[in-house]
């Protein structure tokens, strides 16, 4: 007969490992952009006139 507690175990800390690593990894990428240099924005304006107004 399967040993069902320990079925349900293994795989309570499988997912509770997965959680963890979700959680780690988002907090260390949350940290880098954080810390991530400015980027220098642009404002580009385009001339409103059309060309067959000239």
């Amino acid at each position: 007969m399967p040993d069902y507690k320990e079925m349900y175990l293994k795989l309570f800390r499988a997912t509770e490992d997965a959680i963890s690593n979700l959680i780690k990894v988002q907090l260390e990428c949350e940290e880098m952009y954080i810390n991530a240099p400015e980027f220098e924005q642009k404002l580009y304006v385009l001339d409103s006139k059309h060309p067959e107004e000239d």
